[in-house]
């Protein structure tokens, strides 16, 4: 631009703290066949954005597995919240199971994955797809298994993995082929009605609902726990699961320990029952080795923290490196870090350019580096109570004995 010899300009300074909005954590993502859907909405392998409030949607994805699943996420919203954001990627029902499973297998094939968020405009974060309970044989794993752990680590995402469902041992033993932070898996069915046929259907996608709903109602971000809550839409389980909140011999509380998410039935008046009545999951821990990323609503936290980040940095991308430059980065960070610890989100954060981290031929390359340090908050899971005498109290009431018996007198 030509300076003017006699008027004025008007300049925007580059280096100032810059915000970021964050990103929808509830979007979904469900891979699953319907023979009688309408194949021009639902054309096979092609991915299909739809609100689940929307009935025409919904309609023309026929009867079966693909319309339960859309359904059963729909069951869990609550509240003013209308319907759930679900991409639908309807694949060919094969001859048999096994072909079935290859299909939804190449579905969540690392190319196909890659096009979805630009396909739909969005990425998804919450991920279920059918038929992963299913084995040739014992020994052999699952072919969507592998695939869809390299999946939801391409979209940051977790998802709700439906485990055998009829016996523990069989559950267990699925649950040994997963080492994921981004793997839920779930040990029971669900039982519904369709028109008047009662049914067994997944479990995965009414979890994936319910994530949907508790992240709702914190302002759509994804740093809460999902546990002790009620599963909308069940006319029962597959099978009673024995639980007590007080006995850690109860098979409910085997499969917990196995990183297996579970729903129980409430029972009145039972001491241990984890609620009086209706269908409550209790689930918080993923499948990956050891503690530090363990319980999966802060993997989702901290996931959702990165993005902020991704959105932070971009803005800055191609400007000169200057003090300036670098202080408006940390800080932009920093504030939005802040906030998230003032809302209780994270438990606290440390931000840091570090100069030995930082040496000046990196800086030179124009290559910098922040040492980011974040907490997320825990689940609150085991409650420890010692109860003792208090002697005290007898003190008390003796000095009452005393003050009584003084003011007869």
């Amino acid at each position: 631009m030509t300076k003017p010899a006699f008027g004025m300009t008007f300049t925007r300074p580059e280096n100032e703290v810059q915000p970021a909005l964050g990103a929808d954590f509830s979007k979904a993502i469900v891979i699953e066949t319907s023979e009688d859907a309408t194949a021009l909405t639902y054309p096979v392998g092609k991915a299909v954005r739809i609100s689940t409030s929307d009935t025409a949607a919904v309609t023309a994805l026929g009867t079966g597995l693909l319309a339960d699943a859309v359904k059963a996420i729909h069951a869990q919203l609550g509240g003013l919240n209308a319907g759930a954001d679900v991409t639908v990627v309807r694949v060919a029902e094969g001859e048999d199971t096994a072909e079935t499973v290859a299909n939804i297998a190449a579905a969540l094939a690392p190319t196909a994955i890659a096009e979805i968020p630009s396909e739909i405009g969005a990425t998804p974060r919450l991920v279920w797809v059918g038929r992963t309970s299913w084995q040739s044989a014992p020994e052999v794993a699952n072919p969507i298994w592998a695939p869809l752990a390299v999946a939801v680590e391409k979209l940051l995402a977790v998802a709700v993995v439906d485990l055998d469902p009829d016996t523990k041992a069989k559950a267990v033993a699925q649950r040994e082929f997963f080492n994921s932070e981004r793997i839920l898996p779930i040990g029971v069915a669900a039982r519904v009605y369709e028109d008047e046929t009662l049914v067994t259907r997944a479990m995965g996608p009414r979890i994936i609902g319910l994530m949907m709903r508790v992240d709702n109602l914190h302002g759509g971000e994804p740093f809460n726990p999902f546990a002790n809550r009620t599963v909308l839409g069940l006319s029962g389980v597959s099978r009673k699961i024995p639980f007590s909140l007080l006995d850690g011999s109860t098979e409910g509380q085997q499969l917990l320990e196995s990183e297996i998410s579970i729903v129980v039935q409430g029972e009145t008046g039972v001491d241990g029952a984890v609620a009086d009545g209706g269908f409550t999951f209790i689930g918080t821990d993923n499948t990956t080795t050891g503690e530090l990323w363990k319980q999966i609503h802060q993997v989702r936290g901290a996931d959702y923290l990165i993005v902020k980040m991704m959105e932070i940095t971009r803005q800055f991308l191609g400007k000169r490196v200057s003090a300036d430059m670098v202080e408006a980065w940390l800080n932009s960070q920093k504030f939005m870090l802040r906030d998230h610890k003032a809302a209780e989100d994270i438990l606290g954060f440390e931000l840091d350019f570090k100069p030995d981290q930082n040496s000046p031929s990196n800086i030179r390359l124009g290559h910098l580096k922040l040492s980011v340090g974040i907490e997320p908050v825990p689940a609150f899971k085991v409650a420890e109570h010692e109860v003792a005498r208090y002697l005290p109290a007898l003190d008390d009431l003796v000095n009452n004995i005393v003050a009584r018996l003084s003011a007869v007198a």
